[in-house]
């Protein structure tokens, strides 16, 4: 009888399991079962790079809000007016809408909707008159156009008028099965978008700007649209007519036909978003069958669901990879999608913390070639910035550096932000420090690390007792503006570190290295406080009880590497308080507990979560960086996931993926360290293709919080050392070769 209890037993845990394994191989979904309303809080996006979407999913009206990344007013602004209308700074701008109005007003059921962030598919599914009805869209990367189909299963299925309307005053014009419109902005840009209506059954003809359909059986929808916008100062920022390449691929795209369209699509997002997995656990499955707007309420409400914390990390990759692409520009503040001729802050490139929290999760969750939009915007932007620099501090200035905004046309708006360039610096040396590749690095990386180095080898200020401060500073809104301001004075230790590093693998400039390595040792250093804190300025003026969004000083931990628990341990100590004050745990609330509920105000911001969260994570704090996952899902998070600050911008969404990875990996350091910040409530779990520096590729399995084995793929070879608690390995790899060891870090294979 105990047998067969035991047999009974056993059968039902491998049963359990593998219902579990079967739900994680099931897509990841965002559903709904209502249409959206709010553009901001209830659409969902799809987007290839360059064109981007916005779907309400209406049943009597089917609205598809679009953009294209150059579609930017304004001009090459030198002054540093930050005028976001038609000329001046200017602004990201709404490209327009498609709006298909359906005949068909009968009620309807089985309604859904929902974004597959696996394969970057929208659908729209409910019944009407007893007739399946069913949408598809998606943007395609390879055929750069969007495709949207619509079907019905039974005859005459479709009735209505299609509309095409351009955000910015373009007359639309109709002709046989398309609609197009071309126009000009104030700036002098072109652009011009057409769409191509196909039909099966019925007929479709034009009438004035719109095309009416009638008894189809189904529709397939391909749009483009495009500007004249060109990345190249020197062709001040213009290149060819938008139009002509618009038909070209739009003739491309239908010759080639929906299915051919769609598997070419997914074939091409889901080989970069495919590439890692996660399991942190299972959520019930009460919680895991209901609409993803009710369960982010119940989470909300304390819920426990493993689940869409997956999904809110995969949701991250999902929008990167669907706003950056090789080609295009970078992810904005709200990514690639905007509704607005006015949006908030222009939507433009935030240099202070916005635009590099974007890409923090890009070499690590291994989508590393989205990373390029952003390393070619900084190449881009490199001359007119020169030429602002120097009309800032000075005709002979050498190097660069920018205003906190900035535009698509080497604009500069809004206050100096002195150390900009050095922040930037960092993605680049992290682009190579991630794939080690030397041909990058000796092209592109070193000789704009070294340019930077130069400004400030120029523009450091020595003080009276031999220390060099970066002068006239701002630790970024918050504060008075004076010399060693401590963010800036890390950031130039970071940069001078990624030269030196640089320098180093390529064998060049032994004089400079020299030159650089002794600035470094120069620096004015960190500080302690007088209440134990890391000091955000020179003077020790930090209130313990100041809870401001910004945590600046506290670059050094994350994504700098300068403070560490096991290098700096009484830095590290005062940065927990600093960051204890900053989330309302310290000063008055010294006591007390420290809680999703405890941090708030100025700290319930759409980025100051994941930023927090990722340093904590540094800091070897795994439950404290799950309370600000937490928060984050809790208090800044829309319906449809998209983060909100508010008001909604995209960079909370990339910046938790990216603080995710780092409670589960580090490699800031000469060492992989596995599972560094484990939260107890990611007890047993599993991730495969987490990304290291040096070109590494890593799985792992872990129980009970414990690791319980790690694969390493190297894909350029040489030395890798392991980490996990008091259990240390440095083996020499093999180009191509993956090596798995056991949780005591023994190998155990190697293929």
């Amino acid at each position: 009888m105990n047998k067969i209890k035991l047999f009974t037993l056993l059968v039902l845990v491998l049963f359990v399991d593998s219902v579990c394994l079967a739900q994680k191989n099931q897509p990841i979904k965002l559903w709904y079962k209502q249409p959206a309303v709010k553009w901001s809080a209830e659409a969902l996006p799809i987007g290839n790079g360059r064109l981007g979407a916005m779907f309400f999913g209406g049943v009597e009206q089917e609205v598809i809000q679009f953009n294209e990344q150059s579609l930017w007013s304004g001009d090459n602004n030198w002054d540093g007016e930050y005028e976001t209308g038609d000329r001046g700074f200017g602004s990201y701008r709404n490209f327009g809408e498609i709006t298909i109005d359906f005949t068909n007003k009968s009620a309807y059921s089985n309604y859904s909707r929902s974004l597959d962030i696996s394969t970057g598919i929208h659908q729209t599914n409910f019944t009407q008159n007893n007739i399946k009805i069913s949408r598809e869209g998606f943007a395609s990367y390879p055929d750069q156009v969007m495709v949207f189909e619509y079907k019905a299963n039974g005859k005459n299925g479709f009735s209505g008028t299609i509309s095409l309307h351009s955000a910015q005053g373009a007359i639309s014009k109709a002709s046989t099965n398309s609609i197009s419109f071309i126009g000009e902005m104030p700036n002098k840009l072109k652009y011009a978008a057409k769409l191509l209506v196909q039909n099966k059954g019925g007929k479709i003809r034009f009438e004035g700007e719109k095309l009416i359909f009638e008894n189809c059986n189904s529709l397939t929808l391909i749009l483009n649209a495009r500007t004249n916008y060109k990345p190249d100062f020197k062709s001040d920022w213009r290149g060819e007519d938008p139009m002509p390449r618009i038909e070209k691929e739009l003739a491309a795209a239908k010759a080639k036909g929906y299915e051919k369209l769609k598997a070419a699509h997914i074939k091409d997002l889901s080989s970069l978003l495919s590439r890692v997995y996660l399991n942190i656990g299972n959520t019930d499955a009460s919680t895991s069958i209901l609409p993803t707007d009710e369960r982010l309420k119940k989470y909300a409400a304390g819920g426990v669901d493993l689940d869409l914390e997956e999904t809110m990390f995969q949701y991250g990759r999902y929008l990167l990879a669907s706003s950056s692409r090789r080609g295009g520009l970078p992810a904005n503040l709200q990514g690639l999608w905007n509704d607005s001729n006015t949006p908030a802050w222009a939507s433009d490139y935030h240099n202070n913390i916005n635009v590099q929290m974007n890409y923090w999760a890009v070499e690590s969750t291994n989508l590393s070639e989205c990373h390029l939009p952003l390393i070619d915007f900084i190449v881009a932007a490199q001359e007119p910035c020169r030429i602002a620099t120097r009309k800032a501090f000075g005709e002979k200035t050498r190097g660069w550096t920018a205003r906190t905004s900035q535009n698509i046309f080497g604009g500069n708006g809004w206050e100096w932000n002195i150390p900009a360039s050095a922040w930037y610096a960092q993605h680049v040396y992290e682009h190579w420090a991630f794939t080690k590749d030397n041909d990058y690095l000796r092209r592109t990386a070193y000789p704009i690390i070294k340019e930077v180095c130069e400004y400030w080898e120029d523009n450091l200020k020595m003080m009276p007792n031999g220390q060099l401060m970066v002068p006239n500073g701002w630790s970024p809104e918050h504060g008075p503006r004076e010399d060693g301001v401590m963010m800036d004075q890390q950031l130039v230790w970071d940069l001078f570190q990624n030269y030196l590093d640089a320098a180093k693998v390529l064998s060049i400039d032994n004089d400079y290295q020299k030159k650089v390595a002794d600035m470094q040792a120069r620096l004015a250093p960190n500080k302690i406080g007088k209440w134990g804190q890391l000091q955000e300025w020179q003077a020790d003026r930090d209130d313990p009880n100041d809870e401001h969004r910004h945590t600046s000083h506290l670059f050094a931990v994350y994504p700098g590497r300068q403070i560490s628990i096991s290098t700096t341990p009484e830095l590290a100590k005062g940065a927990i308080l600093s960051l204890r004050s900053r989330s309302g745990n310290f000063g008055k609330n010294e006591n007390t507990p420290f809680t999703v509920e405890s941090t708030v105000g100025d700290s319930r911001r759409s980025w100051t979560w994941p930023w927090r969260c990722a340093i904590w994570a540094r800091l070897g704090e795994g439950d404290r960086a799950a309370i600000m996952l937490r928060g984050l899902l809790t208090y800044n998070t829309l319906p449809n996931l998209f983060c909100n600050h508010p008001p909604f911008q995209l960079d909370g969404n990339f910046g938790i993926t990216a603080a995710m990875a780092e409670m589960l990996i580090q490699s800031q350091t000469d060492k992989i360290e596995l599972l560094p910040a484990l939260p107890k409530t990611w007890k047993k779990g599993e991730v495969k293709g987490l990304c290291a520096r040096g070109g590494f590729e890593v799985d792992m399995k872990w129980e009970q919080g414990k690791l319980v084995s790690v694969k390493v793929l190297s894909k350029v070879g040489g030395v890798c050392k392991l980490q996990n608690g008091n259990n240390n390995i440095e083996i020499t790899t093999q180009p191509g070769k993956s090596y798995t060891f056991n949780a005591e870090l023994k190998e155990i294979s190697k293929k």
